[in-house]
């Protein structure tokens, strides 16, 4: 093992204090500016977020996952493969492929990586994914740090630690920067949740209250000392901080209330709503008509960001996982003739005469056949291998010369009609 090599894995290496601390914030949450701890679960109560986490993992756990084997014809599905029923129908007794891979998504989602255990029958066989929640995992090194990978399980009701190695394990990570975890999305974005947070909590009390914020209180003389330090407490003890907002106030001695603040209209409270939204969706580079946020959506344009959604979106996160299938769920010589592929090509269809448009394109320059095409549209082939046939366009060819084809038709043909009959000499 090389220098570096060595001087990489001590740096990345999650101490158990920082593990600790990492699963105090999941429990916590993560400190904001406005006052609003953020963890996994109170960000899923700004409906953005649910919804870019509800969107995205429905989308990709309901995407087909093919184990893909490669032949000396071109490729196939390897449905007799072992891993090819976990990945595409059941992936463990008690959740479908689907199930299993919308519970890994919302992990990645939410907290940058997700942990599932393998289960191997006697013969070795992978048999199963187990799902493990991430707050009770922490990564560790062998060996001082220098040797391979461990994950701690801490198991309930106990919180016992189970040690797994690195082959017990698969671990898909999203964008990170030690090469080991991923970073928790909702770290990184704890500001701009906890401010829709509490944009959606201060709505929620303008309602509840009905009230305005905001204003001086004014006494005809001059208070006493014991008299201004008792309505001091009071204000701070009774109407300072989010939660005691807009409560009403009882006013004594001939004080009177003056509103200087500025209602929710003109401080455009409804605008920052709107603007929480575009926030969450810049966090989970979805574009803002996926939340449902048609402000600036056009008829023109929507269709072009829903193949961006696939492109952008969708691809990153299909190919970390397939490569991460592939590296951790293929035997060694596996992997020399087989790869994991999901199937987007529903996602970017278009409608029905885009879509036979492009079919009739193809048939016509004999890249798809019709047994090919009607695949796609889940249809059955056609009978006697008669949607197996290629057309080739026979009007095309080499600049200068004329296909085989056109060259038989144009060449002369021979004169086949019959020579009329002598015509009979008189008597």
């Amino acid at each position: 093992m090389g220098l570096l090599t060595r001087l990489f894995r001590r740096e990345t290496r999650m101490t158990l204090q920082e593990m600790d601390q990492a699963m105090d914030r999941a429990v916590g949450g993560y400190p904001t500016t406005a006052g609003i701890d953020v963890n996994e679960t109170t960000a899923m109560g700004v409906m953005a977020v649910y919804a870019a986490v509800r969107l995205l993992s429905e989308t990709i756990g309901s995407l087909p996952c093919h184990v893909m084997q490669q032949t000396d014809g071109g490729k196939q599905k390897a449905t007799t493969h072992p891993l090819y029923r976990i990945l595409h129908d059941q992936a463990n007794p008690e959740q479908t492929a689907m199930e299993w891979r919308e519970t890994a998504l919302c992990h990645l989602l939410l907290r940058g990586n997700h942990f599932s255990e393998k289960q191997y029958d006697g013969a070795g066989r992978l048999v199963a994914l187990w799902p493990i929640h991430p707050d009770r995992v922490r990564i560790e090194r062998e060996a001082g740090g220098a040797g391979p990978l461990v994950y701690l399980v801490r198991v309930p009701p106990s919180n016992t630690e189970v040690r797994l190695s690195a082959a017990q394990i698969l671990h898909l990570r999203g964008m990170g920067s030690n090469g080991i975890t991923g970073f928790s999305p909702m770290a990184i974005g704890r500001e701009a949740i906890s401010l829709s947070l509490a944009a959606q909590e201060y709505g929620a009390r303008l309602f509840k209250n009905d009230t305005k914020p905001g204003g001086v209180l004014e006494h005809p003389t001059k208070l006493s000392k014991p008299a201004y330090d008792r309505l001091k407490a009071s204000i701070e003890q009774e109407h300072q901080g989010l939660s005691n907002a807009h409560r009403m106030m009882i006013l004594e001695e001939g004080m009177s209330w003056h509103q200087i603040g500025i209602n929710p209209d003109d401080a455009q409270f409804l605008e920052s709503r709107k603007f929480s939204v575009t926030e969450v969706a810049r966090l989970f580079n979805l574009p803002p008509h996926f939340l449902r946020d048609l402000e600036r959506a056009t008829f023109s344009n929507i269709e072009q960001q829903a193949i961006e959604f696939v492109v952008y979106t969708l691809r990153p996160w299909l190919i970390r996982m397939e490569q991460r299938f592939y590296v951790e769920l293929l035997s060694a010589s596996d992997q020399v003739t087989h790869y994991i592929k999901f199937n987007v090509e529903g996602l970017l269809r278009g409608d029905i005469k885009t879509r036979f448009d492009a079919y009739q394109v193809a048939k016509q320059n004999g890249w798809m056949n019709a047994d090919e095409i009607r695949e796609l549209e889940d249809l059955n082939p056609l009978p006697d291998e008669l949607g197996q046939e290629y057309w080739q366009p026979v009007n095309l060819g080499v600049v200068g010369e004329m296909p085989a084809t056109l060259n038989a038709a144009n060449a002369p043909q021979p004169d086949t009609t019959p020579e009329p009959a002598p015509a009979e000499e008189p008597a």
